[in-house]
């Protein structure tokens, strides 16, 4: 899975490319309106002084009136009929034709020569062809279609702006007419290539961006359809451990599902973490497994399938007594381990150093240690608790090392019966920009006369450093908190306008804050501690997951489209600096 991981990561890396537009319209609206503005003002100041502003004032808020007419027009020819996209279309297109009349009189000036009246119609069909790109690739539209409707906006400004009598003899400039056009047909081979760029295994680029743009807006039909057609049916495996008092008032889960959070909020399994808690009513710490983008359920159809047939699982393991915890440490690779019975629980992670999803050979080659010691069933939960790149080989090696000592000692200690509690903070306000809809929750162990304990947060991640000065707050109170490890949720309370699309846990919110709240409900578990059982839970499911592919062909398609992109951008930026010497 090494190759999907180092697919998802330059996706990710692309995710900086949708921060270009504005974060909200009402900017775009406002910033529009300032640059037309500038160009009415170039216009008058620069290429037509010989008539005067004085007498054509009133042609400005002819223009700016024009100008939002356009706007709301233009949201009748988009796909989708998002006012959003058409303004911020609009402020870009306009932006084009501000620069192009200023670089015309800059240019005038520098070079001493007389102004050139076709930079206005240089400037207009400028924006025309930058419509053209962006109603091909994000509103929808065909290319015979953008064509038609390119010129609205930028046509409508101008004959409101320039005097009747000049229309046709500025419209007219052949130089003007040549570079426009010539940049509507570039415009146009540029669509053409880029839609075309993620081929074979992708169709469309073009219906790929446009899918993953509306579902920004919760509008998640299309990118469900889209990425359940390339998903494939595949058996996964979900463990559960469930603690349960002697009475039976008391229940825990901690589940370790066979599938990965994803692929992005809110499509597809991206909330996945919360839907299991809920189910399971909200006493749960549903963990990260070693598994990463592949296993991504591709749509909600996915998601119902996968939650009803976990009802189905089955006991295969069930017993009352627990060993002490198990610490190993080597280098920067750390392992916690308990045995219940004869069933290892391991938690590993490199805080706080931090690191990407755990490659599934770790799992494998630790498994079979495990078999080969005679243990019976061997859960591996990833802590997924400090930001990072994929495990580096050297500090893979010491995590095998450090699970394998940990399994090692575990076979050695004595086990004692086992008293749990519970809580979270359902009850509590703790919401914020960097937690899911789970909150945060621990679990309380008492085992020997002593109490441990561990922590879960229903977030992407966490902070670095964050999980060594909530522990060391704990350690002060005399509390071990063993681990606090994260969902990997890929819901977002907010939309977060950073390179990684989300907020980890402890990026907005203080450790101090997080460590209070966890305390404060460690506390409650404590005294909620009770003599229990635990059952270890199976379950296997046929649903689709996204799969390695995927991933591969969308890498292949942002890829080739942004070196596409980038040729042109550096030919067109050359092609356009001829214009300002002639």
């Amino acid at each position: 899975m090494e190759k999907a991981s180092d697919d998802v990561s330059n996706i990710h890396n692309r995710f900086s490319l949708t921060l270009v537009n504005p974060s909200s319209h009402y900017f775009s609206l406002v910033v529009s309106l300032v640059v037309a503005s500038v160009s009415v003002l170039a216009i008058y100041f620069g290429y037509l002084g010989n008539l005067g502003f004085e007498e054509n004032w009133y042609r400005l808020p002819i223009v700016l009136a024009v100008l939002v007419l356009t706007q709301l027009l233009d949201t009748r020819f988009s796909k989708k009929k998002e006012y959003s996209k058409s303004l911020h279309s609009s402020l870009f297109g306009n932006m084009l034709l501000t620069v192009t009349l200023l670089m015309g009189i800059l240019s005038s000036i520098v070079l001493s020569k007389d102004l050139q009246l076709f930079f206005i119609t240089f400037g207009i069909l400028l924006f025309a062809s930058f419509r053209i790109g962006i109603y091909t690739t994000t509103l929808g539209a065909s290319l015979k279609k953008a064509w038609t409707i390119c010129l609205i906006q930028p046509l409508a400004m101008y004959f409101v702006l320039i005097p009747q009598d000049m229309w046709v003899s500025i419209l007219s400039e052949p130089i003007g007419l040549g570079y426009g056009i010539s940049f509507m047909v570039i415009a146009s081979v540029w669509s053409v290539l880029t839609d075309r760029a993620g081929r074979p295994g992708m169709e469309s680029t073009h219906k790929t961006i446009q899918a993953y743009l509306a579902s920004q807006g919760n509008d998640f039909a299309d990118a469900e359809e889209l990425m359940e057609q390339r998903s494939s049916e595949t058996k996964v495996s979900t463990s559960q451990i469930k603690f349960s008092t002697h009475d039976g008032q008391k229940e825990f889960r901690m589940v370790l599902p066979g599938i990965h959070p994803g692929p992005y909020h809110p499509v597809g399994g991206s909330n996945i973490p919360y839907l299991i808690y809920k189910n399971l009513s909200s006493s749960a710490m549903i963990m990260h497994s070693i598994s990463d983008h592949a296993l991504n359920l591709p749509s909600r159809n996915e998601v119902e399938k996968y939650l009803k047939n976990l009802e189905k699982s089955k006991v295969k393991e069930e017993g009352m007594k627990c060993t002490e915890p198990v610490t190993v440490q080597i280098n920067k690779a750390r392992v916690t381990g308990l045995l219940f019975e004869n069933n290892p629980l391991l938690f590993l992670s490199l805080s706080p150093h931090g690191m990407e999803d755990l490659p599934s050979y770790i799992m494998t080659e630790i498994v079979q240690y495990a078999k080969n010691r005679n243990y019976t069933r061997t859960m591996i939960v990833d802590c997924h608790n400090a930001m990072g790149e994929e495990i580096s080989k050297d500090d893979g090696e010491d995590m095998l090392k450090a699970a394998k000592s940990c399994l090692d000692s575990l076979i050695t200690k004595d086990s004692f019966p086992i008293e749990f509690g519970y809580a979270n903070t359902d009850e509590m306000d703790v919401w914020t920009e960097d937690l899911g809809m789970g909150g945060l929750g621990i679990i309380c162990l008492k085992l020997n006369e002593k109490k441990y304990f561990l922590g879960w947060a229903d977030s992407n991640n966490m902070e670095n450093g964050v999980r060594e000065k909530i522990i060391d707050i704990f350690a002060k109170k005399d509390y071990q908190l063993l681990e606090i490890c994260t969902s990997d949720t890929h819901y977002a309370p907010v939309k977060a306008r950073n390179r990684n699309g989300y907020y980890q846990l402890g990026l907005i919110t203080s450790a101090d804050k997080l460590a209070k709240w966890f305390f404060e409900i460690a506390k409650k578990a404590e005294q909620n501690t009770g003599k229990a059982k635990f059952e270890i839970l199976e379950n296997e499911t046929n649903v689709k997951v996204m799969g390695q592919g995927i991933y591969e062909d969308y890498s292949k398609a942002l890829d080739n489209s942004l070196k596409i992109t980038k040729g042109f951008v550096i030919g067109g930026v050359i092609f356009f600096v001829t214009s300002l010497f002639l």
